[in-house]
């Protein structure tokens, strides 16, 4: 029985290498044609005489030449689109020269009336006015003249919250829109209520004599030099009596 099988699995296997190839090809020159073929389906067979057909070749796509770019032309510029030339530049106006003039001594009407004129048509100057007291009258604590009420109401409201509350605004001629903050007989009562008001903050009080009713003032103003001759001559038609001086 063990022969029998074994004989069986040797013929199986002496086949399957036959089959395989070996043991040898055969001397047969067409047994290997097939497997050699290139594409055998597109094989035709003719009859003699026929010219074999020729082989499809797919047609390239015809690229036209490119035609030629043409220049675009610029636009030229016109006289309106031309740079503009720089404008030149306008001269440089120099400050004029300051001066200074001076009117003492003058009555307080003069001076009021003096001091409205260069208010009313030479804003440009700036004015200063001082009192010149007589003597007899005492002494006072002040802050001298303000510009204007308005100011002298803004330095009021600034007093009171430093604390001081003693004081009124002056609205004679002489001194108008002054703050005065006390009247005392001798200059040590002066000098002791200063330096009270200084330690309170207030840095602008001053210590003078008490203009009376015959206290003098003297102005100055300050301003352009083109204007002088025109307010020389303005206060010369208003205080007639009275020089025009250089501040010295």
């Amino acid at each position: 029985m063990k022969a029998l099988v074994f004989l069986l699995v040797l013929a199986n296997l002496l086949f399957y290498a036959f089959s395989e190839g070996y043991f040898g090809r055969p001397d047969n020159p067409d047994a290997g044609r097939v497997d050699q073929q290139v594409q055998p389906e597109r094989m035709r067979i003719v009859s003699r005489g026929e010219a074999p057909a020729t082989a499809l070749v797919k047609p390239q796509p015809v690229v036209p030449p490119s035609a030629p770019v043409a220049e675009t032309a610029l636009p030229e510029k016109t006289e309106a689109e031309a740079p503009a030339a720089p404008e030149p530049a306008p001269e440089t106006r120099l400050d004029q020269p300051a001066i200074c003039l001076t009117w003492r001594p003058l009555p307080a009407a003069d001076g009021e009336r003096l001091a409205a004129l260069l208010a009313e048509r030479f804003g440009a100057y700036k004015v200063s006015r001082k009192v010149v007291a007589t003597e007899g009258n005492g002494w006072w604590v002040f802050i001298p003249p303000l510009p204007s009420k308005a100011d002298a109401e803004k330095k009021a409201t600034e007093l009171r919250e430093l604390g001081v509350t003693e004081f009124f605004v002056v609205q004679d001629a002489a001194n108008r829109n002054a703050i005065s903050l006390g009247v005392f007989s001798s200059e040590k009562g002066g000098q002791e209520k200063l330096a009270e008001l200084k330690a309170q903050g207030v840095r602008s009080a001053q210590l003078g004599q008490r203009p009376g009713k015959d206290s003098m003032v003297t102005l100055q103003a300050r301003g352009p030099a083109a204007d002088k001759v025109e307010l020389i001559g303005a206060v010369g038609r208003l205080l007639p009596k009275f020089v025009t001086l250089a501040c010295k």
